[in-house]
């Protein structure tokens, strides 16, 4: 897939996770309930596609970046696993304190795919230049 393609699979995707959250406000817990389901299931897919394609290009990809996905691998099983716990407590005042936690954590989120979107534009970019580079001196 063509780096722009790329990009725009991103955006098509984010929209749709717009789409989702806006949506989540109209449905009953039955469906939103369902939506998390869902939602889990596409994050941990997500994740272990890019675990898999991390080990496909590990000899061509950056330290750094081999290790920001070993970190969101991480980041992401304590996020389904607190999750988990949270859907145990039963404690009211407890429960109000995590739903704000995973508010917070939610814009936290959203910041941190803004800002991984910014780092892809850039880097997208850069890797075009790289290559128009490498083939001007191939000429």
């Amino acid at each position: 897939m063509a780096l722009s393609d790329t990009l725009t699979t991103l955006a098509e995707r984010a929209k749709a996770a717009e789409d989702h959250a806006s949506q989540a406000a109209t449905q009953s817990r039955e469906q939103l309930q369902a939506e998390v389901e869902r939602a889990r299931e596409d994050a941990q897919a997500q994740a272990a596609k890019l675990q898999e394609s991390a080990r496909g290009a590990e000899a061509k990809i950056s330290q750094w970046w081999a290790e920001m996905q070993q970190n969101w691998r991480d980041h992401t099983a304590k996020v389904s696993s607190d999750i988990e716990a949270r859907k145990r407590e039963h404690d009211t005042a407890r429960a109000a304190r995590e739903a704000d936690r995973a508010e917070a954590d939610a814009v936290a989120a959203v910041e941190f795919a803004l800002a991984a979107i910014e780092e892809a534009e850039y880097t997208v970019l850069d890797a075009r230049l790289a290559r128009m580079e490498a083939d001007d001196k191939a000429r």
